[in-house]
């Protein structure tokens, strides 16, 4: 009874203050001014210390030639036999290049898998990503090495910018946006660090500064 009587008590005040709410304190600091205001730092710049600070890796590329390179050399110094893409429309784009890595279509027992990304944030190092790109929900997900292609005009500076872009860009936000800051870790036993529990053990990060004429 008792308890009864406090949960009564309880209620009868929640319906009190929604009757009379508070008023907002400092109405005239709503409007929409950023919290975070952008260095003069490059943001490609900021993406890459931010990132690195997550413990990924971050590769700098001028154009895809470069890029092709860059990506063809880290597979053979890995030995990575089966790698994993459904990125069929950029890897098209490859073809001129001879770049043609992806030889699994199994992604659970791939060693790497390759994605496009939607945005890069710079001032978290996160990698944004949708249920709207090919590679789905899964593939960042599941594979334990993560590689992203990624374009500096893809590189904006917060996540409400990013936000912004997907309802500038699409009729109708995706199912499933995604902000990927490095490799996956949690420390919920004992406060150990661990990485590769949830996700990816290493993140790859490729930014191309230009794409091919």
């Amino acid at each position: 009874m008792e308890s009864q009587g406090a949960r009564n008590k309880i209620l009868k005040k929640i319906k009190q203050a929604l009757k009379s709410p508070v008023p907002v304190p400092f109405p005239d600091q709503l409007a929409d001014t950023p919290i975070f205001i952008p260095t003069e730092q490059e943001l490609a710049i900021s993406f890459a210390e931010k990132f690195t600070e997550l413990t990924g890796k971050f590769i700098y590329c001028e154009d895809d030639g470069e890029l092709v390179q860059q990506l063809t050399a880290l597979i053979k110094a890995k030995q990575w036999e089966k790698i994993y893409s459904k990125e069929s429309g950029w890897l098209d784009d490859m073809s001129e290049y001879q770049f043609d890595p992806v030889n699994t279509d199994d992604l659970e027992s791939c060693d790497a898998a390759i994605t496009l990304c939607e945005h890069l944030i710079a001032r978290t190092g996160s990698i944004v990503l949708s249920s709207q790109q090919l590679s789905g929900r899964s593939v960042s997900v599941y594979a334990p090495i993560h590689i992203c292609i990624a374009y500096t005009h893809q590189l904006v500076f917060d996540i409400s910018d990013s936000l912004q872009q997907f309802k500038n860009d699409a009729e109708h936000m995706p199912s499933m946006i995604s902000f990927a800051s490095g490799p996956s870790r949690t420390a919920d036993i004992e406060k150990t660090l661990v990485v590769g529990v949830h996700g990816p053990k290493e993140v790859y990060c490729f930014l191309v500064d230009k794409l091919t004429d």
